[in-house]
């Protein structure tokens, strides 16, 4: 069916080639970029217009955007969307998006009129994904062709860091000329005070527990059904300092059913739906995980005492989606395979330094990085990328 919509999209995209190029688009699957839109809105010349196509679980930020005054429209890959979104986008002279969006692989457009750029919803990756997911290798021929064609649709690829730019040239089979070094921007609100005491103050309006207490985060990944459980203890393991409290952050998608509720019913454990991990992260001191991306987050924040990573199924995650190679290297702190070492390291509190993963991964995260994207793309203001440090 998706093969259809892209002859959908290319049919349409011919049609309407000769548009004129003068808004811009940002397509949005993740609501960790809503000052970087707000700027761009504000930042636009006179008589251009900038509009959000959004993923549907993202329509509490699209509210947002919407009582700021944008445009949002819901993404459903049906005909009756393309046919009445295809000849919009088709005046785009700038298309930022925030993932891998099927509909690009049939979008033609004038190269030199719509530029499109990748403004990827993570700082760094331990997983792999792309050509370096194992599981690519299993796709239809006609399926990866078409994640290639919509690799090759972005034009730049804004990373943080060489680590990142060098994971998109393997992953998206990309050229080094494509990566700007410019930060994310959604890094930056984690560089701003205010923005953290203002999270931080709700967080703690509604869950006043939290408050001057250890605050553990145990934010998992994303596992299928059949694995979606922990093994057995490591609630009890989290729990062990009986000083802290361990804030359970589920990830968004993961099966309820397949979930054995009775293993968190814990004096000190909740779980904690009402809030993102990016919130709970802002009072954690310290974070447990996997192979999550929140962790190129977390050691940004100032509050940051220490991270675990609870790798106990690492053989099976080589093999689906697959590591990084050599992530043990510049990972932080070495992880942990069982719920016995779990146990340990909670207890241990040790205090990790996350100077040299960030000097790796967040290398050109400052808190501003919304303002050289824009600068560069919104505005056109030529060498951007090499002012950094401004």
């Amino acid at each position: 069916m998706k093969t259809f919509y892209v002859w959908v999209v290319r049919f349409l995209s011919l049609l309407f080639y000769l548009r004129p190029k003068r808004n811009v688009y940002y397509l949005m699957s993740y609501s960790n970029n809503l000052h970087m839109i707000k700027r761009i809105a504000a930042e636009l010349p006179a008589g251009q217009k900038l509009v959000v196509i959004y993923n549907p679980r993202t329509l509490a930020a699209a509210y947002d955007l919407r009582a700021f005054g944008l445009k949002t429209i819901p993404l459903r890959m049906s005909v009756s969307f393309l046919f009445h979104r295809i000849p919009q986008l088709m005046t785009a002279r700038l298309i930022f998006c925030d993932n891998y969006y099927a509909l690009l692989a049939g979008l033609i457009r004038p190269k030199d009129k719509t530029k499109i750029i990748q403004l990827w919803h993570a700082d760094g990756t331990i997983k792999c994904f792309g050509w370096e997911d194992p599981g690519q290798r299993q796709n239809s021929w006609f399926k990866r062709r078409r994640h290639q064609l919509v690799y090759d649709k972005f034009d730049d690829y804004v990373v943080a860091s060489q680590a990142m730019g060098d994971v998109f040239q393997r992953s998206f089979k990309q050229s080094a000329s494509k990566m700007q070094y410019l930060g994310t921007p959604r890094s930056d609100r984690l560089f701003s005070d205010n923005w953290l005491q203002t999270v931080r103050q709700r967080v703690l309006t509604a869950a006043p527990e939290l408050k001057d207490k250890r605050v553990i985060l145990y934010a998992p990944t994303y596992r299928s059904a059949e694995h979606v459980n922990p093994p057995v203890g490591t609630i009890e393991a989290l729990a062990a300092d009986p000083n802290a409290i361990v804030a359970v952050k589920l990830y968004q998608e993961v099966n309820r059913e397949k979930l054995e509720m009775e293993q968190f019913k814990h004096a000190n454990v909740k779980i904690y739906d009402e809030f993102t991990t990016t919130d709970l992260m802002t009072l954690a001191d310290t974070l447990v995980t996997d192979y999550s991306s929140f962790i190129f987050d977390f050691s940004l924040m100032p509050q940051a005492r220490s991270a675990i990573f609870f790798m106990y199924d690492l053989k099976h995650y080589e093999q689906q989606p697959g590591v990084q190679k050599g992530f043990e290297k510049w990972l932080p702190t070495t992880p942990v395979r069982t719920v016995a070492d779990l146990k340990q390291a909670v207890l241990a509190d040790q205090p990790v330094d996350f100077a040299a993963f960030n000097d790796q991964w967040n290398t050109y995260n400052d808190g501003k990085a919304y303002k050289r994207v824009i600068d560069k793309y919104v505005i056109g203001r030529e060498n951007a990328a090499e002012d950094y440090d401004e």
